[in-house]
């Protein structure tokens, strides 16, 4: 009855040893994992430029899904979500900054079509041949040089385009002015980095 009752108690001494050190190892591990995280977090607070930001945002979404339930690791990830929402804010701002360009841009471009629309359709129209050739003077500041190449487009369909013979500004211009009828619209111009066109591309009405 002794040697038994000493092995039954070496056995609960063993399962209690084992118990311990499946929870030390429970411990260690969580701890590691705090430590791991609090380290993740900190990158992505102090990044310098070396993430992207869907990286930085998969890093504390992979933190948050461990529920680790540390005071340190969700203070961090609250410092980790302001920064991100200020990158956020920045990269937006930055963004509707390049559209707003972009559509200045653009809307540069309609006036410029519109004022060059409006100087053909004022050559043709023109009453004398000294109202037409000072119309054709105004288009052509607007041109790098008369010998501009036009390019009037026949047919097209996808990217497949004709083109009638090719011309330069100064001729079409000329053209105009003495069949007095405008019969086509700017397709796609062409700049230099001085903003004058280099190439007019038309299409008929």
């Amino acid at each position: 009855m002794l040697a038994l009752a000493i092995i039954v108690a070496g056995g609960f001494t063993s399962c209690k040893s084992q118990k311990k050190i499946a929870a030390e190892q429970a411990a260690a591990e969580r701890a590691a994992q705090i430590e791991q995280a609090k380290q993740d977090l900190l990158m992505v607070i102090n990044d310098q430029g070396n993430m992207s930001l869907q990286q930085k945002e998969d890093k504390v979404s992979e933190v948050k899904g461990m529920n680790l339930e540390d005071p340190e690791v969700d203070a961090l990830v609250g410092k980790a979500e302001e920064v991100l929402a200020a990158q956020k804010a920045k990269v937006k701002q930055v963004e509707e900054e390049k559209r707003r360009k972009e559509l200045e841009a653009q809307n540069v471009e309609e006036q410029k079509f519109s004022k060059i629309e409006n100087l053909f359709t004022d050559i043709a129209n023109s009453k004398s041949m000294e109202m037409g050739n000072t119309k054709i003077n105004e288009a052509l500041r607007f041109f790098a040089s008369p010998d501009v190449p036009v390019l009037i487009i026949t047919y097209i369909e996808g990217s497949t385009k004709d083109y009638d013979r090719p011309t330069t500004i100064k001729k079409y211009l000329e053209y105009i002015k003495d069949q007095h009828k405008n019969v086509n619209n700017i397709h796609n111009v062409q700049f230099d980095a001085s903003g004058k066109i280099t190439e007019l591309e038309l299409i008929k009405k």
